[in-house]
């Protein structure tokens, strides 16, 4: 489709894509560059966009996106609000552990951090609230994954699984028992599959109703990862935060 016959909205969505983690400043000329439109219209759309608040414009003339976007991203049931319900029972678990606990969400494919504690001497990773990564290859992803409908896993399952590590999970069929198993013993063990120095013990975290809505996990360092000791930790977190949204297991459980 050439820009010209893109939508309004299409081209306006297109600029505020252009930035990611890796572009959080870009020039005018970036802007229209990474957005496939012509510098006049990246002009005019950039325009707007800044006097209504979206884009700032910083003293170099680079444009980053601006707190009115913050604002309305604030209003996302699976965004800030869920972090401030779940945030004490993180910082419990990272007071328990003192390594990178996370929470995040499920958005299509892929799994979506939205909040992210770590210490001076936990485990490097590479996340930060925002950050996206496939569903398979995190711990928390699998947690997510494992309780998606059959359909949706056959699905995820049949499509490419992009490889970060030797020890990322390519092939289907040992995806499929890696999902068995989570929903078998209630917790994901992700072992080196982003990095080769990383293990993650994550656990799905259930809304008023039951269904997955989140997941949490803490990471470790793999050499010293001793993960019968973690596992009742991070089920207590999602356990806490899950009675949070209002998941009560009993009543629940006479629903079905």
């Amino acid at each position: 489709m050439t820009a010209a016959a893109r939508s309004a909205p299409d081209r306006l969505l297109a600029v505020l894509a252009a930035f990611d983690h890796g572009h959080p400043a870009l020039s005018l000329t970036d802007i229209s560059r990474r957005a496939g439109l012509s510098l006049t219209t990246a002009h005019r759309l950039v325009g707007a966009l800044t006097e209504w608040g979206a884009l700032e414009r910083d003293t170099d003339g680079l444009y980053h996106v601006g707190l009115r976007l913050w604002e309305l991203a604030a209003l996302a049931p699976r965004g800030l609000a869920l972090r401030q319900i779940a945030l004490p029972y993180l910082e419990d678990l990272y007071e328990a552990t003192h390594e990178n606990v996370q929470l995040a969400v499920r958005d299509g494919s892929e799994v979506v951090y939205i909040e992210w504690l770590s210490g001076r001497s936990a485990v490097g990773v590479h996340i930060r609230v925002g950050a996206r990564w496939p569903l398979h290859a995190t711990g928390v992803g699998l947690a997510l994954l494992a309780h998606e409908t059959p359909a949706f896993q056959q699905e995820y399952c049949a499509g490419p699984l992009a490889c970060f590590t030797p020890y990322t999970i390519t092939d289907p069929g040992g995806l499929r028992r890696s999902l068995a198993e989570v929903r078998r013993t209630g917790v994901a063990v992700s072992s080196r599959q982003v990095t080769d120095d990383a293990l993650s013990v994550a656990a799905a975290v259930r809304g008023a109703t039951g269904q997955v809505a989140a997941a949490v996990s803490v990471v470790v360092p793999q050499a010293d990862a001793q993960v019968p000791a973690l596992v009742p930790a991070v089920r207590l977190a999602a356990r806490g935060i899950s009675r949070a949204l209002g998941w009560q297991p009993e009543r629940t459980d006479r629903a079905v």
